[in-house]
């Protein structure tokens, strides 16, 4: 009795002492008005520290989107990465933070902006000496400015990043479903970028091309990512999910065409928010839960990757 209460302390006192090592740190980082609220959790070695940005919309540091999107995505990455040695920092993009309200409505936003946020956070870890390098991952909309952003990084990677400007990507995404409503999209991308402003926005399309969104659509659009990938100097990675519906393989195979020397992984069963999905009936599900699971496969080609 006494030597299994023994083996039952001591495993205890192991599990205990594991999860001990890894330390979480609550960080607010500011781009002049802006706040940027974030996690970075790293265990007490020194090791890579990964530096999530994000796709589009009001995405916070787990990858949720209020109200709807609760995929908890980044979340399933950070465990899943930390369990592994790798330090990792994610944070609520400017558009989910509501400290950023009244900034947002007195001065827009344009596509730039998001850049010079990534800047700032690699700029408060560049020195920081509990890390050895810095992996910047580009995930969606973040895949361009990421690519942007990598002054001071090691590392570059590329995970469901668009190989088209924007404008090309959304009439694509929308013509799969609707022909008609994609080339009425495609005519609002025409005037936007010919006139600078929409005035008449057609009524189903309005969620994109409201006059708020109009300015940062516009400096999006003028951005190709297969021009900007072929600036990139530092070892980079680009990562695809043939289930992803959003951003197809096609796109990862334009942006390794720009950049020859990057390498290039397609992810079986992997979908845009990264999940490992079986039955294609669950693909729009995995959006709004995290019930479904993160590709290990995803984990397994990017730990690869950092510790080359």
């Amino acid at each position: 009795m006494i030597r299994f209460i023994f083996y039952i302390t001591f495993l205890v006192f192991g599990v205990v002492s594991s999860f001990a090592q890894l330390k979480s740190e609550e960080i607010l980082i500011n781009n002049k008005s802006i706040q940027l609220p974030g996690t970075l959790t790293y265990s007490e070695e020194k090791s890579p520290l990964v530096i999530w940005v994000h796709g589009s919309g009001n995405v916070d540091r787990n990858g949720n989107q209020k109200p709807s999107i609760n995929a908890n995505y980044i979340k399933q990455f950070r465990d899943s990465i930390n369990q592994k040695g790798i330090a990792f920092f994610s944070y609520d993009k400017r558009t989910a933070n509501p400290e950023n309200r009244s900034y947002f409505k007195e001065n827009g936003a344009v596509i730039t902006d998001f850049v010079d946020d990534v800047k700032e956070v690699v700029n408060h870890f560049k020195d920081d000496e509990r890390f050895t390098e810095i992996i910047l991952i580009g995930h969606s909309q973040g895949s361009l400015i990421a690519m942007m952003a990598l002054e001071n990084v090691d590392k570059y990677i590329s995970l469901a990043g668009a190989g088209e400007a924007v404008d090309k990507v959304i009439v694509k995404q929308i013509s799969q479903n609707n022909p008609t409503l994609g080339e009425a999209a495609k005519q609002q991308f025409d005037t936007l970028r010919i006139k600078g402003k929409i005035e008449t926005v057609n009524p189903f399309l309005v969620s994109i091309f409201a006059k708020p969104n109009q300015d940062f659509l516009k400096s999006w659009m003028l951005l190709n990512p297969v021009d900007e990938i072929k600036k990139v100097t530092i070892p980079t990675l680009i990562i695809n999910g043939d289930k992803d519906l959003q951003v197809k393989v096609e796109d990862a195979k334009l942006l390794k065409e720009a950049k020859p020397d990057a390498e290039l992984t397609i992810i079986q069963n992997m979908n845009h928010v990264l999940k490992h999905i079986e039955n294609d009936a669950d693909n729009m599900k995995s959006y709004v839960s995290a019930d479904f699971p993160i590709s290990e496969e995803l984990i397994k080609v990017i730990l690869e990757f950092i510790k080359k």
